[in-house]
């Protein structure tokens, strides 16, 4: 009897050893678990780059798991809502030790890691992507975006105003700020625009719209989510990650989206090598012409892959620079925009609104199912798509970050930077524009 007892002891902490948490084998796990718990403890931990990649490992991928098992959470998104806005919960309430915060957001403010992980993605995604469908990609989303951007705010004014919101008020400071691209290059200068027409100061304004920004990206995250559940039931409403149908067998975007046979190491680093040069050439531009560093990194290489430009065996290192980028990269990183990016205060206080509440809701599932009923009757796929365009009512490349990863769509990244960049300059031109009529 003994003997049976230890055996099956012998048994189950074999089966515990075997466990992964996301990618990680189980003693590696508790390996790093044993030396975040030692220099928290001792008030040591390395306020740098290995402090902090090592605290967003560990919360990150513990924390996909859980999300994965959530009953009908899981459907709508589960481990990217769990990852990125419980860690935010976590801050606001102070449960989270000081240095782990303090290390994870001076990693993120400091050392602009976003801006490093889409530079990944777009190149590795492009240069893999097939020709002639990034082509007819391209013309067709931005047919989309512009229904979209139509659709959304006429959608949000009626139901805004009636639920008892002004006009005004819901297409201002509700839509707008929702649609403008984020908080750096979509809220601030909204508010900035505002507040040279009106008489509140920027701060005020900022305060003001911020929360509609971020309940804007929370909703879109679950209707990625959504999106995902309905292209697992309908394959025919989804090209898992092609946003039109293929024209040559051996296309770029079906290699993305299988499990990769193995990676060559240097055609993957000189494909990194490439996202650094032209993203350092993109920050030059941008101190010229005022074009986001991203936007011109995305021009070139798409420019470049429209031309044939992208030899083959960057094509390769691409397919293995994307794979690493989403698996190893995207989870650590929704942590570190959880704990840095994402004020839980500011959701609070769109929670308590409720006409702003449902103006909102109604503002991004209008974008949503607009963008799904146009991408069909032009050809495209319906459900990707649908995820790429809702980026637009996100919180920037932060909030393209976590739809991408609800919809398990990374590879779409690209696109969503057309729908973040070219919206949210549409939006904010127009909104001052407008404003300024009519103030």
């Amino acid at each position: 009897m003994e003997a049976k007892k230890t055996v099956n002891n012998q048994n189950l902490f074999q089966k515990f050893i075997a466990l992964h948490i996301g990618i990680i084998p189980m003693p590696l796990y508790l390996i790093l678990t044993l030396g975040y718990v030692l220099l928290t403890m001792g008030n040591q931990m390395p306020d740098d780059m290995l402090g902090a990649l090592g605290i967003m490992t560990l919360f990150s991928f513990i924390l996909e798991e859980v999300g994965k098992h959530i009953p009908v959470l899981k459907s709508l998104g589960g481990k990217v809502l769990v990852v990125t806005f419980l860690p935010s919960y976590l801050v606001y309430q102070n449960w989270l030790p000081k240095s782990t915060v303090h290390v994870v957001t001076n990693f993120m403010t400091r050392n602009n890691f976003l801006a490093f992980f889409i530079a990944l993605l777009i190149v590795g995604s492009i240069s893999a992507m097939n020709r002639k469908t990034l082509i007819k990609a391209s013309t067709r989303i931005i047919v989309v975006l512009l229904i979209c951007e139509l659709v959304g705010p006429i959608l949000g004014i009626a139901v805004g105003t009636l639920l008892g919101l002004s006009a005004w008020k819901s297409y201002f400071y509700v839509i707008a700020p929702i649609m403008a691209g984020g908080v750096g290059e979509g809220a601030l200068p909204l508010s900035l625009g505002y507040a040279a027409i009106i008489s509140m100061t920027q701060p005020k304004i900022f305060a003001m719209i911020l929360p509609c920004v971020m309940l804007g990206s929370l909703v879109a995250v679950i209707l990625a989510g959504i999106l995902k559940k309905i292209g697992d039931m309908h394959p025919e409403l989804t090209g898992n990650g092609r946003l039109v149908e293929s024209d040559e067998a051996e296309s770029g975007l079906d290699n993305l989206t299988q499990k990769s046979n193995g990676a060559d190491i240097e055609k993957m680093l000189v494909s990194g090598i490439l996202a650094i040069a032209l993203y350092l050439l993109g920050v030059w531009v941008n101190s010229v012409i005022h074009l986001p560093a991203p936007i011109v990194l995305l021009i070139v290489v798409m420019a470049a892959k429209m031309l044939g430009w992208i030899p083959a065996s960057l094509q390769a290192g691409g397919s293995s620079l994307y794979s690493l980028t989403v698996k190893g990269i995207t989870p650590p990183l929704l942590f570190g925009v959880g704990v840095a990016m994402t004020p839980w205060k500011s959701l609070i206080t769109v929670f308590t609104n409720v006409p702003m509440l449902i103006t909102i809701v109604v503002t991004v599932t209008g974008i949503v199912v607009a963008a799904f009923f146009s991408a069909k009757f032009l050809g495209m796929y319906p459900v990707d798509t649908a995820i790429a365009v809702s980026c637009c009512s996100g919180q920037g490349g932060t909030g393209a970050l976590a739809i991408l990863a609800a919809g398990d769509r990374m590879v779409l990244m690209p696109f969503a930077q057309v729908a973040v960049r070219l919206g949210g300059a549409i939006t904010v031109t127009l909104s001052i524009f407008l404003m300024r009529l009519f103030a």
